[in-house]
């Protein structure tokens, strides 16, 4: 049975029309269904279409960068009726996995969707499930202990529960969806020099490494080797602290190539590294091959699922 994925075009003034039609434009072994506004999926090769609302401009040709509010709240509108959509069509069971375009964060909250990125909100969507932010590239796999919060909250986030639950839906779904039957974890330190015994913070001896030791995973390592010992095969996953001592990691690594996959729900969901870049929307200069990428691997988690339809979110202990 051919695994069938939903992808959403994201907001239809930036990249993601675009790059989704040309990352399909080569098919893939599965069946697609696009979803966006109504005059742009149809420029898109796939088995199935779904329009949510006309966006009037085609492709974002000439489309100023910074619109007015009526477009923004336009666009958001149409950006988050396509994620409600997809998740709805995989919790149905109509789609085994779905990418999602870039969308702009503004743009959301202003057409009414509060939540503060695509791994939260999806996570409510499922039911409330605990969910993680995993960056994958062929060379290296980050997944975010905390994700969208100002770095001066991050020490108080980063508590033992937090990184035990982040570690362990790193775990469950390293076996199930990767292959892999014996994850090896690392997690990286918060603090400069892994705190250098307490000097710099306490934060490594407190929490990172109590949870790193009941993970059975290796740890806390300085965040300026950590990375580099993953990308040499030590591990098979590196848990960070906080979203840009992770994103950095990854981009550095694997930039245009790498994908976020949000681990933890009923169903896998990834997308591209990038955002909306509305200032190169219908120039022809973007890049669709962080978008390839996202559909490949979303074919090849929805397969596992198709194969073992019986697995399900980890718990949240």
């Amino acid at each position: 049975m051919r695994p069938r994925i939903a992808v959403t075009l994201g907001d239809p003034r930036g990249i993601g029309p675009e790059v989704v039609a040309r990352a399909l434009d080569t098919p893939v072994d599965a069946e697609v269904t696009i979803l966006g506004a109504d005059d742009q999926v149809g420029a898109v090769r796939a088995d199935h279409h779904i329009g949510l609302g006309t966006w009037g401009l085609g492709s974002g040709e000439n489309l100023p960068a910074s619109p007015g509010p009526s477009r923004m709240v336009r666009a958001g509108r149409i950006a988050g009726h396509a994620i409600e959509r997809a998740a709805a069509l995989a919790m149905a069971g109509e789609v085994d996995a779905i990418v999602t375009g870039p969308v702009h964060k503004h743009a959301l909250h202003q057409a009414g969707f509060p939540w503060p990125g695509h791994t939260e909100w999806l996570a409510e969507l499922a039911g409330g499930v605990d969910v993680a932010m995993m960056l994958a590239s062929e060379r290296l796999r980050v997944v975010l202990v905390t994700t969208h919060v100002a770095l001066r909250d991050v020490p108080s986030l980063v508590t033992q529960e937090r990184v035990l639950r982040a570690g362990r839906i790193t775990q469950r779904a390293l076996r199930e969806w990767f292959g892999v039957a014996e994850p090896r974890l690392a997690v990286c330190a918060l603090n400069p020099h892994a705190g250098e015994g307490g000097l710099f913070g306490d934060e490594e001896e407190r929490v990172l490494r109590p949870a790193a030791k009941a993970l059975g995973a290796v740890g806390p390592l300085p965040a300026d080797t950590v990375f580099v010992r993953a990308m040499r095969g030590e591990f098979d996953a590196v848990l960070a602290p906080y979203h840009d001592v992770g994103m950095t990691a990854i981009k550095v690594a694997s930039f245009g190539s790498a994908v976020n996959v949000t681990l933890g729900l009923p169903f896998p969901r990834t997308s591209p590294d990038h955002g909306t870049a509305l200032d190169i929307a219908g120039t022809g200069r973007a890049d669709p091959a962080s978008m390839r990428a996202a559909i490949e691997l979303a074919v090849q988690l929805a397969r596992k699922a198709v194969l073992s339809p019986s697995s399900s979110p980890p718990p949240s202990s």
